[in-house]
């Protein structure tokens, strides 16, 4: 019976060996099923009567270097997924969130040392108005702040625009029921979609549902998550926005699925699931 290992090819003729190069032994191994009822345990000494290795720890060396090769190349396959790129946008996105609030606080303090009557005004103002007031009322190192500011944030509408562009793309059924901003950051916060799937996560729905929700013990109600920016949710009355949220998260989770297995969006699903969260928000 032909027994095939990482190093070679065994039967009851002997051994073939399949070379000494890591990389190419990595690619073979990747390719090798097994049967357990089948799978004969084999010992180093086979390896060495193949010609592979003359002793145990050349043995052990030589399989280190066939692992590392192959998690490489698991890993370059990996970032190379749709959803890596989409991961990383949203990232920059949160990150030029944050840097664009800091620098805008920071600019309204440094304006209100030096025009006192500022400091009951910008607080109720609108942060693009606050930033255009104080671009056109400073002058030095101030004005050119805020004009660095107003840089950033028009570099972060486009890259929003196209985050939900490519949210369209790799999350179709998802955008379609909530947006592709909202489920591009669905998916940051849930994680690339086959990254457990070696431990036993073979689709997003375990990981979706933590981002979906607040479920960690003793987080008080309501347990809408980040779905509470789509407005469907923020926008139902408040005796049913619990409702509505449970339902859109029961066909998000099934979307993400679609997503995930097919890649392409399902029209019949979509109308479906639309026509069950707008019935969920109907009040009683």
């Amino acid at each position: 019976m032909l027994q095939r290992y990482w190093f070679g090819d065994v039967d009851e003729e002997g051994c073939r060996a399949a070379g000494t190069d890591p990389a190419e032994l990595a690619r073979r191994a990747a390719t090798l099923r097994t049967s357990m009822e089948t799978y004969v345990p084999i010992d180093w000494e086979v390896a060495r009567d193949c010609g592979v290795v003359r002793t145990r720890a050349e043995y052990v060396d030589l399989l280190r270097a066939v692992c590392i090769a192959r998690a490489r190349e698991k890993i370059a396959i990996s970032y190379q997924a749709r959803d890596v790129e989409l991961l990383q946008m949203v990232r920059m996105l949160d990150e030029l969130d944050n840097v664009i609030n800091l620098l805008s606080e920071r600019a309204a303090e440094w304006y209100q040392v030096t025009t006192p009557s500022f400091s009951r005004k910008y607080r109720s103002l609108p942060a693009k108005k606050m930033l255009d007031l104080v671009r056109r009322g400073a002058r030095g190192g101030l004005s050119d702040v805020a004009g660095e500011i107003e840089r950033l944030t028009g570099t972060r509408s486009r890259l929003m625009r196209e985050v939900s562009a490519r949210a369209d793309e790799v999350l179709p059924n998802t955008s379609a029921l909530i947006g592709g901003l909202v489920a591009a950051r669905l998916l940051s916060r849930a994680g690339a979609f086959g990254a457990r799937e070696d431990a036993g996560e073979r689709h997003p729905g375990p990981r979706l549902g933590r981002a979906l929700f607040h479920l960690r013990a003793g987080t008080p109600p309501p347990k809408h998550g980040i779905i509470f920016q789509h407005r469907r949710v923020h926008n139902a009355p408040r005796e049913v926005r619990g409702r509505v949220a449970r339902v859109l998260a029961a066909k998000l989770a099934i979307a993400a699925r679609l997503d995930y297995y097919r890649g392409e969006a399902v029209p019949e699903f979509i109308r479906d699931a639309q026509a069950r969260i707008d019935e969920a928000g109907v009040a009683a």
